[in-house]
């Protein structure tokens, strides 16, 4: 007759099931605050491991051992026999721990799929407005990658700077170079988005989302090295060469009373690669 093994590793198995489902909630949270790749990774190994072990604790000491065999005896069943299956079966066995061991295992499922939901989500074909703003605001500072304030004065004609908005040194979407126009150069736009020969063009490459980091000051042309797009700044970074087909978005800006530059507003279309005007197959 086939028996569960008398064992106290059903405890263990319902606190492997409470860890996992706080791993997955504390993955949850920290998924909505904004996502930290390691911790997020870390926490996931913890939910699902602890869900691993929890399963292989029940099997292990509460389910029937296989590899035993039991002849076939005669169609009755005397009281003695009874009462030993009913001792076995219940033996350090209270329906109250069965419960409770089902509603953990229950919470941890539960918990691991609504760490799942954010995730999931975020990979759909509309993730909501996201994408069409970054974190330049009405009166952003400029930054370097350091966190360094930019003034005017610090950038000599025909130098660049990549720069971010105050606050946001790792927004990737921010990022945004500062140029330097020589005076004998007309400064792109309308008088609105420079200033005394500044002006600024979002990092990102139109074409495939790679950063533009080289300038040629001498042409007033930047470069995109992974697929060889040029942006011509006199002509308002439109591409003269290349995969790409749309001006890098222009960000407008002004010189603060304390010499300090800013934003005047977040960028007028998305940065990046085109995505909201494309049509469905």
């Amino acid at each position: 007759m086939n028996v569960p093994k008398d064992h106290a590793g059903d405890r263990w198995a319902g606190i492997a099931f409470v860890v996992s489902a706080l791993a997955s909630l504390v993955l949850t949270i920290v998924y909505v605050f904004g996502g930290q790749p390691q911790l997020e990774g870390a926490l996931l190994g913890v939910a699902l491991g602890g869900l691993a072990v929890g399963v292989a604790l029940v099997a292990k000491h509460m389910l029937p051992e296989g590899g035993e065999v039991q002849e076939r005896g005669p169609l009755f069943v005397d009281e003695e026999d009874r009462r030993e299956v009913l001792s076995a079966f219940g033996r350090g066995r209270p329906v109250a721990r069965r419960r409770f061991l089902a509603r953990a295992f229950g919470g941890a499922i539960a918990a691991l799929g609504l760490a799942t939901v954010f995730p999931i989500r975020s990979l759909g074909e509309r993730p909501g407005r996201l994408l069409f703003h970054t974190m330049w605001r009405t009166g952003s500072r400029m930054v370097t990658e350091n966190g360094d304030l930019v003034r005017a004065t610090d950038l000599t004609v025909g130098g660049v700077l990549t720069v971010f908005p105050q606050g946001h040194e790792r927004a990737a979407d921010s990022q945004t170079l500062l140029l330097r126009l020589p005076l004998d150069v007309q400064a792109p736009g309308p008088p609105d988005v420079t200033d005394d020969g500044l002006c600024a063009f979002s990092k990102i490459c139109t074409h495939a989302g790679c950063p533009v980091g080289l300038y040629q000051a001498s042409t007033q042309e930047l470069f995109c090295p992974c697929h060889q797009s040029i942006f011509d700044v006199r002509a308002g970074a439109e591409p003269t060469a290349g995969p790409a087909t749309r001006p890098l978005p222009q960000l407008p800006l002004e010189v603060d009373a304390e010499g300090y530059v800013v934003a005047k507003d977040d960028y007028p279309e998305p940065v990046g690669p085109g995505f909201w005007n494309r049509g469905r197959d």
